[in-house]
């Protein structure tokens, strides 16, 4: 139920964060890269840290590190899970941030070892510009309404809540750099790491993901079920479990641990709510919720519960919930009930993000 975890990080994906930042006319700023033939042309951003507490912060540091300004950054716009693609998986996660004001301008110093020139292009000249992959994500946050946000996307396609927001489009040609007016051009080249692609890969800090199901009777009772009990996790939880890295997506593992936790086939509806979580051990998951929906007392009543796993299961009021949750667990779950009602109530937003269980608030600073 903890998805299979070989010597290979099977379980394990690397983590991303990059930054929509737009100019006063709404133009997105691009970077050149220095150390990127084949795909040249990128979102300001980088790869998560064990020393980020979040994507945010990971999105931050790089615009900081990268650009020489401390962004505004607002609401996350998208996190997109990418399998395949000659490198193991990855959530990237994009961040809108409000546009640079003239005393960011006054310091703006891209890193000259890793930008090798930059420009503000139109959301056409984007999608040819960016390779296909990352032009597909970034168009869907640029067509979206921002209402609709943050989008799910799975290997940069729209799914879940998304597809209705984003409607199916024919892809650009792919044109690199042609015809871009490049501020900056002339970066010093920059070595690529002294390792193979693949020992280069391996050397990057990964994190686990869980897809979980929040599933509710007609009384609006929470099912949770309790975990063969063990030092290092509580022993109460929503159903669900590990993500099979590097074969699944998160809505498959949601569907696979369903089934191998309840003997249910079920398939998950909106994704309620991201959590970045850090265990006291120093890892760190990432926590997909999904709205499982309401179940019958018929349905309940043929629930088969794994053995070597979980040793029971009940029906939780959100005060008996509260009871038997870690702290953590608790506030994710009011979270995803939370986002859950506004969709009922006619919000038709993507999940909240969360880092520990609580909502992140966007702002200029994440220290």
């Amino acid at each position: 139920m903890s998805g299979s975890v070989g010597a290979d990080g099977g379980g394990r994906l690397l983590a991303a964060a990059g930054v929509l930042l737009p100019d006063e006319r709404g133009r997105i700023l691009v970077v050149r890269l220095t150390y990127d033939r084949k795909h040249p042309i990128a979102i300001p951003g980088g790869g998560w840290e064990p020393s980020d507490g979040s994507p945010r912060q990971t999105a931050f540091r790089e615009i900081a590190e990268e650009l020489g300004v401390r962004p505004e950054l607002g609401p996350l716009a998208c996190v997109d899970w990418s399998l395949g693609n000659g490198r193991p998986p990855i959530a990237a996660h994009l961040y809108w941030a409000a546009p640079l004001r003239g005393e960011q301008l006054s310091v703006f110093r891209p890193q000259a070892t890793e930008v090798g020139g930059w420009a503000w292009l139109t959301d056409r000249q984007l999608a040819s510009a960016l390779p296909p992959r990352l032009s597909r994500r970034v168009t869907a946050c640029l067509t979206a309404p921002r209402g609709a946000g943050p989008l799910e996307l799975e290997d940069s396609r729209p799914v879940g809540h998304t597809v209705t927001h984003v409607p199916p489009v024919p892809p650009p040609p792919y044109t690199r750099a042609a015809g871009l007016e490049l501020s900056g051009s002339g970066g010093t080249a920059q070595q690529r790491p002294p390792l193979e692609r693949e020992a280069y890969y391996a050397s990057l800090p990964r994190i686990r993901a869980k897809a979980r199901m929040l599933f509710t009777d007609p009384a609006g009772r929470v099912l949770l079920v309790r975990l063969r009990p063990r030092e290092d996790r509580p022993y109460w939880t929503l159903p669900g479990g590990g993500v099979e890295a590097d074969r699944e997506m998160p809505r498959a593992a949601a569907r696979r641990e369903t089934r191998e936790e309840l003997g249910w086939e079920r398939e998950p509806g909106r994704l309620l709510a991201l959590d970045w979580s850090a265990g006291p051990d120093g890892s760190v998951a990432m926590v997909y919720v999904f709205d499982g929906g309401e179940v019958t007392a018929e349905l309940l009543g043929r629930i088969t519960l794994p053995p070597e796993e979980l040793v029971d299961w009940g029906m939780f009021t959100a005060a008996e919930a509260r009871e038997v949750l870690s702290e953590q667990a608790r506030c994710r779950l009011e979270a995803a009930l939370a986002v859950r009602a506004a969709g009922r109530d006619g919000g038709g937003g993507g999940p909240v993000e969360l880092v520990g269980g609580r909502a992140v608030a966007a702002g200029p600073s994440v220290a």
